[in-house]
């Protein structure tokens, strides 16, 4: 599980509360980053898809509505910026039939869950795409500043690797 989507799972487990299980191996080697499930509500359990594509390089760090392209995508020189597409998300991590199987199985089904995509800002064309497709988007600034926020003032000694690694860098600022 890379950083980004450990950061990911500790802010949807310890800030927002919610049940979640992590790195879910697919066939056709595809994988669900993280499942997340809000038992807050009584009556309808809200479930979500989170898949992470977080890149601070200054040429692909903003997630784009330009075309995606399964040729590029297996380009090593384009691969990067392919990754960085909407259409990225929706065909390879939400839309590939081994993955909605797997979904399946978790009782995760067409209409009863909300997809999410986190990463290091947008343009407003994949903004728009994302609301077209029903997907939020979630920046991964903001949820390292809601982990920081949630340890303010508290004295809570986390045994999440992660989560107590921000909470320190949290007090030492």
């Amino acid at each position: 599980m890379e950083t980004t989507e450990k950061i990911v799972e500790s802010y949807c487990r310890y800030v927002k509360g919610w049940f979640t299980i992590s790195n879910i191996k697919c066939s056709g080697q595809y994988e669900i980053d993280l499942l997340a499930v809000d038992p807050s509500s009584n009556t309808d359990v809200k479930r979500y898809h989170v898949e992470c594509g977080v890149s601070i390089s200054g040429a692909y760090s903003k997630l784009t509505g330009k075309e995606f392209s399964q040729e590029r995508l297996k380009k090593r020189v384009e691969q990067a910026g392919q990754r960085r597409t909407i259409g990225y998300f929706i065909q390879r991590k939400f839309g590939p039939k081994e993955v909605l199987s797997e979904l399946e199985k978790y009782c995760f089904k067409k209409s009863n869950y909300t997809k999410v995509i986190v990463t290091w800002g947008w343009t407003a064309e994949a903004k728009e795409e994302a609301d077209r497709e029903g997907i939020i988007l979630w920046d991964f600034r903001d949820i390292l500043k809601g982990i920081a926020e949630s340890c303010r003032g508290k004295k809570t000694y986390f045994t999440d690797d992660t989560l107590r690694t921000i909470q320190l860098f949290q007090k030492a600022g």
